[in-house]
């Protein structure tokens, strides 16, 4: 059976550096930090005080106060940048829309509602009251939630569901869209991720497990990958999504075309529940499956987004891996670690990351790695390799590679390459 082949058409974005994909990108190009002090609570009980958030977002743009009410920002962001991709793409959904569906990437299910409720919940408790909750609840906070929302206001009844691998989850569902489009099961999807944690209950589990930086007194510059003084990841917070479509069906409608996708890998470590294996041996497979699934060899690559997150263990295990697929030829590479700018998004984080690399070999602009210092170097990196610190760097990009860690283990990894008639 021949795969059919599937080209990127639209694309759109709810970002700590913006709200379209104009601005997003731009602020990317010029290495602006997205990081600032919390505003979405009192941070007087958390150890960090900043996060890279979603900034001047109003979801009543989009839809009535009525239906806000009834979305956690998690499918807020979702909606807001799936209906950006719409637009972006051309599609006509004004038939039948059985062959386009919707596949979303989430970490984390409604946390923003669930702890407010949870709350409210005790409050009433402490009053020895009859408990009440929002009659949304159970609506705002399930896995699927964001998915189905999409499918429901823009009659997608195709595919519909929601992958869960943690850091990961945007690539995976990604990797699904391709697979049900390349199999002639659907001719377009929606696809990516989104994210809302940016609470007291996720920044305190992240802080107990040493996981998120506590650099409070200068949050833009908190999030350093591959520098000595790095000490883990500053929490994002959004939504990217991608229309990924069947190439002739693309062609039949005359639509613009970003990029094409050129493979997929995945991969589990088996090692540890939070930390990766040492000596990145799942990255190290992951990248070499998604090489083999594109048809390609290491040498084809000009550009890897990496996972980059900035914790102590993580940045060295991928350097590793991606040392051990690419031998020499990691020296004619660009690498570069967006999270520096967006922070990380957990399971939206692939999905932007993927955005990036699209747009990356479109405009043949590599977004840097920011802040980073020459008086800052880790003795277990190699700074021979072209990291792209600090300011972005033109060259001709043809393929481009995005990697894809999740706690537990799960790995999963994107190439998308320059499309050819």
């Amino acid at each position: 059976m021949e795969l059919k082949r599937v080209v990127v058409t639209g694309l759109g974005a709810i970002t700590p550096l913006g709200n379209d994909i104009p601005t997003f990108w731009n602020n990317c190009v010029n290495g602006v930090s997205g990081a600032s002090p919390i505003t979405k609570y009192n941070v007087n009980w958390t150890k960090t005080k900043f996060a890279c958030q979603v900034k001047d977002f109003n979801i009543e743009n989009l839809v009535d106060r009525k239906e806000a009410r009834k979305l956690d920002p998690l499918s807020q962001y979702a909606l807001a940048a799936a209906d950006q991709a719409i637009k972006d793409s051309g599609l006509d959904l004004s038939g039948n829309n059985d062959r386009y569906g919707v596949i979303l990437g989430v970490g984390f299910c409604g946390l923003e509602t669930f702890q407010s409720e949870v709350e409210n919940l005790h409050t009433q408790k402490a009053q020895d009251t009859e408990l009440k909750i929002t009659p949304f609840f159970i609506p705002k906070i399930i896995g699927n939630i964001a998915a189905g929302n999409i499918a429901i206001r823009y009659g997608l009844t195709g595919p519909s569901y929601t992958a869960a691998s943690a850091c990961a989850s945007g690539n995976n569902a990604i990797i699904d869209a391709i697979n049900l489009i390349r199999l002639g099961k659907a001719d377009a999807i929606l696809t990516g991720g989104s994210e809302s944690v940016v609470v007291e209950c996720a920044i305190t589990g992240f802080n107990i497990m040493h996981a998120i930086s506590t650099r409070n007194e200068s949050p833009e510059t908190a999030s350093r990958p591959l520098s000595k003084s790095r000490d883990g990841f500053v929490m994002g917070e959004g939504s990217g999504v991608l229309v990924l479509e069947e190439l002739e069906h693309a062609l039949a409608r005359g639509a613009k075309i970003y990029a094409e996708v050129g493979g997929w890998g995945l991969s589990s470590d088996a090692y540890h529940i939070t930390a990766p294996d040492p000596e990145g041996k799942g990255a190290s497979k992951v990248m070499q499956n998604a090489l083999e699934d594109a048809g390609m060899k290491p040498e084809d690559i000009d550009y890897i987004n990496l996972h980059g997150t900035s914790t102590p263990i993580g940045d060295i295990a991928e350097c590793k891996a991606i040392r051990n697929v690419f031998g020499d030829h990691i020296y004619k590479m660009n690498l570069s670690a967006t999270k520096s700018m967006t922070g990380h998004l957990l399971g939206a984080a692939g999905a932007i990351e993927g955005i990036l690399c699209v747009l990356a070999v479109k405009n043949g602009i590599i977004p840097p790695t920011i802040n980073h210092a020459q008086d800052d170097l880790d003795e277990n990196i190699d700074y021979n390799i072209n990291f792209t610190f600090n300011k972005a760097q033109k060259r001709d990009i043809n393929t481009a590679l995005s990697n894809a860690f999740g706690f537990g283990g799960h790995n999963a990894a994107l190439i998308f390459k320059k499309y050819q008639a």
